[in-house]
């Protein structure tokens, strides 16, 4: 009998067996690439969120009859554009807009979920230092929330 050597653990093998790890390892890898494409991704649900806000209610003037549409538009938009991106994740949009009158508004979300596979974000339309031209007329408060299953 030849004795069977490697020269790391990972690296090439000298011998024509293949590693006892090797398949574990690739099987390792694709889940973690996996879990990568179906991870939160905070930063793409706000892009969801401002492209739809921006599309829909940049140049619209506060009008109160108005409101209960917009907000059914938004949530069903943000819903639906969410939805395409087939990430295993139940969600929840929520959606509040006010008049600009000066009057305060106070708000908290609080969840007791998987940190690590959950996630959570509010958008507050328009942002306060925008460098664009942002609507004087009203606010808009949108919250996701996005629950792995």
């Amino acid at each position: 009998l030849k004795p069977s050597w490697r020269k790391d653990t990972f690296g090439p093998s000298l011998c024509a067996r293949p590693h006892p790890w090797s398949s574990r390892a690739a099987h390792m890898v694709d889940e973690l690439h996996s879990n990568e494409e179906s991870a939160w991704a905070g930063d793409d649900v706000e892009k969801v969120v401002l492209e739809t806000l921006d599309g829909y209610l940049k140049e619209q003037p506060y009008q109160e009859e108005m409101v209960p549409h917009w907000i059914n538009y938004i949530c069903e938009t943000v819903m639906a554009k969410l939805n395409q991106t087939k990430k295993p994740f139940k969600y929840v949009v929520t959606c509040i807009i006010m008049q600009r009158n000066g009057a305060g508004i106070h708000s908290a979300t609080s969840c007791y979920w998987d940190a690590g596979n959950d996630g959570v974000l509010t958008y507050v339309w328009p942002r306060e230092k925008s460098k664009d031209v942002t609507n004087k007329t009203m606010w808009c408060i949108v919250t996701v929330f996005g629950l792995e299953f």
